[in-house]
């Protein structure tokens, strides 16, 4: 990549500067600005991603066979018996080591998967749901065998804490059957294997994509009440700008500067869109680097501009925006 096209990207960073008068909702009050908090620690969650069984990714059939040969196997495909089979196969998920904790396995929740449970005669396997999950439907939890399978539920905890267990037991060490649970938050597919002596005493699962959706839902709730900087002296803050051009969604609703830092706020919704670029020109009507940050809804602009112009789409549909700064301003 030539010097010219490096500095032609760089430019996708960059601001305007020019001159004009207050506007006249320039005296507005301040908004709270407040000390910045501390960083937090990035936390990973591993989703499982269900991989693509063979035979799933093939493409659709221009024109649908006949009737008659959609039922019959060809040489080159396996029978549905077969194609069933396997993707029962790829879906089994088995007790893990590193999944235990004492002696409760907890698998990682995953749509469609076939968890495996093992149960022994005279011994009770408990199936903890999550916290708050609760039963739905007239029969919330089928088994393929009830007459050799003892099933019952009952629960734990009160209030958000109530959670609800599964208790299988089997009667003889040669039976293995399967379990449909249906709750209000998910179905859960498990298969019964009883065996002699080894048994199960307790599985209970992790739910990443709820975890995940806790984090963002924290991350929005402390964002919508954080400081966009630290360190500002209210007294100092200046809002003698006039916002003109374009009237796109992202439009900022107002400009200001501590005599620092320049802070350009845009409406709340642009969280759902994509912020503009920010491009300054210098007294040689050459584009100037110009350092700036987002926090929240707000870009904050290290330095001071007289002119500053916000760009956003193509040649076609390019929108533009600009932010002119008034120098005989009295400082508030």
């Amino acid at each position: 990549m030539t010097r010219y096209h490096k500095t032609r990207k760089a430019a996708t960073m960059l601001a305007i500067i020019g001159l004009a008068a207050p506007p006249a909702w320039a005296q507005q009050p301040a908004p709270i600005l407040q000390a910045e908090p501390a960083a937090q620690a990035p936390q990973v969650i591993a989703i499982p991603v269900p991989l693509p069984l063979p035979g799933q990714l093939k493409p659709a059939p221009r024109r649908l066979p006949h009737a008659a040969s959609r039922s019959r196997p060809t040489r080159s495909s396996p029978a549905p018996v077969v194609r069933v089979g396997a993707a029962n196969e790829a879906a089994r998920v088995e007790p893990r080591r590193d999944g235990f904790i004492n002696a409760m396995q907890r698998f990682v929740w995953a749509e469609g998967a076939l968890y495996q449970v093992y149960a022994a005669p005279g011994q009770i396997t408990d199936i903890a749901l999550q916290s708050g999950e609760q039963l739905v439907g007239t029969g919330p939890v089928a088994a393929g065998d009830t007459v050799r399978w003892i099933i019952g539920d009952t629960t734990s905890g009160t209030g958000n804490a109530t959670r609800v267990h599964i208790l299988v037991k089997p009667t003889r060490s040669d039976l293995a059957t399967n379990l449909i649970i249906n709750t209000d938050r998910r179905t859960y597919h498990l298969e019964l294997r009883a065996s002699t002596s080894t048994y199960m005493a307790s599985v209970s699962w992790t739910y990443p994509q709820d975890e995940l959706i806790a984090i963002r839902g924290r991350a929005s709730a402390a964002e919508a009440v954080a400081p966009i900087a630290a360190g500002i002296a209210l007294p100092n803050l200046t809002f003698g700008y006039r916002i003109s051009g374009d009237r796109p969604d992202w439009r900022p609703v107002r400009v200001f500067d501590d005599g620092v830092r320049t802070f350009i706020e845009f409406p709340e919704s642009i969280a759902r869109g994509e912020m503009p670029p920010v491009f300054v020109i210098g007294a040689s009507g050459e584009g100037e680097l110009v350092n700036y940050r987002v926090s929240g809804h707000y870009i904050i602009v290290d330095r001071l501009f007289a002119e500053a112009e916000l760009r956003m789409g193509d040649k076609r549909s390019e929108q533009r925006v600009r932010i002119t700064r008034d120098v005989r301003e009295r400082r508030r």
